[in-house]
């Protein structure tokens, strides 16, 4: 059973002998420049030290916040001024309404007791008065009675 399909071997890993006298330090192998490398960020840890990060691994940023304005905001709100507007006009309405109401049914009621008052002096004097009389005249008919009496007496 042969596979002729089959990969030939790779290179095999040779380590290279230790030459250095300290046993933990890493053997010297020269730097490849080919390997390709992920950039690296520096992000803040849990304690605010920056520790580097491969990007693909690091947080999304931040977005910048939009700029807000700073422009100064009247000290109260217009439309709370309208609001405050509305209702001390309307108070004030409603108060100059209530007085007038008042004022006009007081000036009725005297109005009425004043022109009753006077209606019936009217009719007191016209029951008072004598009846007309028919006179051919278109007059009226007036006894004069005059009575003079002079008596002299001085003193006695």
């Amino acid at each position: 059973m042969s596979h002729p399909e089959r990969p030939t071997a790779l290179e095999v890993h040779h380590p290279i002998p230790i030459t250095s006298v300290e046993p933990y330090t890493a053997p010297l192998v020269p730097v490849q420049s080919g390997i390709e490398r992920q950039p690296v960020v520096w992000v803040p840890d849990a304690y605010g030290r920056m520790v580097p990060m491969p990007k693909h691994l690091a947080p999304a940023p931040v977005a910048a916040t939009e700029p807000r304005d700073l422009s100064p905001l009247p000290l109260l709100d217009p439309v709370a001024q309208r609001l405050i507007g509305g209702g001390i006009g309307g108070g004030v309405l409603s108060a100059g309404l209530g007085y007038g109401t008042g004022q006009v049914i007081s000036a009725a009621a005297g109005f009425t007791s004043g022109a009753g008052l006077w209606i019936l002096l009217l009719l007191l004097l016209l029951l008072r008065a004598p009846a007309p009389s028919v006179v051919s005249e278109g007059g009226s008919t007036v006894n004069i009675r005059k009575a003079v009496i002079k008596r002299s007496h001085f003193y006695g």
